[in-house]
């Protein structure tokens, strides 16, 4: 995230300037090459090294925002890294321990993303450009100049620089928030279902939580190609981003009460709500992506995709660092006035 927090800006303005079809390409094609180096990663600093240079080189954000496509990414992601890391333990009698995948535990699911990715980079061949750049005949012109709204539209929030276009800025404000819940509710999820049920967790493997994870994306999938456009189409997407944005907060606030249950009816609730906060979040996403769109012209949406990315990021990279603070910070004064009901009746 602060790799892409970096370089965003300058991939929305690559991306209105030359095409948007190269920026793709280039970003998908760094997505295959340092996503296989992470997962050959043996220190540390490198699998920093390999996610930073991946975020700085990826400007995908910049010129699309498919969030069906995310939601697909959801299903298959979770159910990857589930079941396909450490291959060597879990699955001794096809990967031995000597082989590439016992000495990197994390090689398996990592190739298979870049072999999805570069099937996507193939498929790239056949995708059109989207920016316009047309040379209009003069006569054309004239008739264009004759339209009695040419005025007001150049005198719209539209036509204004990117950072005098009030619209615009809203929008991304509440980009970067949601933004920062988002993923500190995707980092906290998955550390607090396979934390000890003593620290206030529910003792879940890896497959276990892969499993709800691809679930609450399987679910995202169909909604958004089912059902949204109805949710869009009688609230609009203001309405629903605040709606959507209120329930996800009353929906992460049951969480911590499912540590009193255990069998069906933990499975049940625990992947009833994360079907709801996987819709919702996409409700929220989906309805402020459509705002920034329609607030600038269609040939600032590059640059404004890269500047709302670039601080969308700021926000996701201290989401994890700061919530993952808390939640340790929270399984170690479990004993605390602060949570004496939630967390510390577990130590009993």
């Amino acid at each position: 995230m602060i790799g892409r927090a970096f370089s965003a800006i300058f991939w929305g303005i690559v991306a209105d300037r030359i095409g948007r079809k190269p920026v793709i390409v280039f970003s998908i094609l760094s997505v295959v090459i340092f996503n296989t180096l992470f997962g050959l990663s043996t220190e540390y600093w490198m699998a920093i090294a390999t996610r930073l240079v991946l975020g700085s080189l990826n400007g995908l954000l910049a010129p699309i925002k498919v969030n069906t496509a995310w939601g697909f990414g959801l299903v298959i992601g979770p159910a990857l890294g589930g079941y396909l890391a450490q291959p060597a333990e879990k699955y001794p009698q096809i990967f031995s321990k000597e082989s590439v995948f016992g000495r990197f535990p994390y090689f398996l699911p990592c190739v298979a993303v870049s072999l999805l990715a570069a099937i996507v980079l193939i498929s790239c061949i056949w995708m059109p450009e989207t920016i316009h750049k047309h040379k209009s005949p003069e006569k054309d012109i004239q008739k264009v100049k004759a339209l009695p709204s040419e005025q007001s539209y150049l005198d719209s929030p539209r036509k204004k620089s990117l950072l005098q276009n009030w619209p615009w800025m809203s929008t991304m404000v509440s980009y970067c928030f949601f933004g920062l819940h988002d993923t500190a509710y995707s980092e906290i999820l998955s550390l607090w279902a396979v934390s000890d049920r003593k620290y206030g967790g529910l003792s879940f493997s890896s497959e276990d939580i892969g499993g709800v994870l691809a679930v609450a994306g399987a679910s995202l999938l169909v909604y958004q190609l089912i059902i949204y456009h109805w949710v869009h189409k009688f609230l609009g997407p203001v309405i629903s981003s605040r709606v959507a944005s209120a329930l996800s907060i009353l929906i992460v606030s049951t969480y911590p009460f499912m540590t009193y249950l255990s069998g069906a009816k933990l499975s049940f609730a625990l992947y009833s709500a994360a079907m709801m906060r996987s819709v919702v979040a996409i409700t929220a996403s989906t309805g402020i992506s459509l705002l920034q769109n329609h607030a600038v012209r269609q040939d600032q949406r590059g640059t404004a995709n890269g500047i709302s990315t670039t601080a969308m990021s700021f926000f996701k990279a201290i989401a994890p660092i700061g919530a993952g603070y808390l939640f340790s910070w929270a399984q170690k004064h479990q004993d605390s006035t602060f949570f004496p009901v939630i967390l510390g009746s577990n130590l009993i």
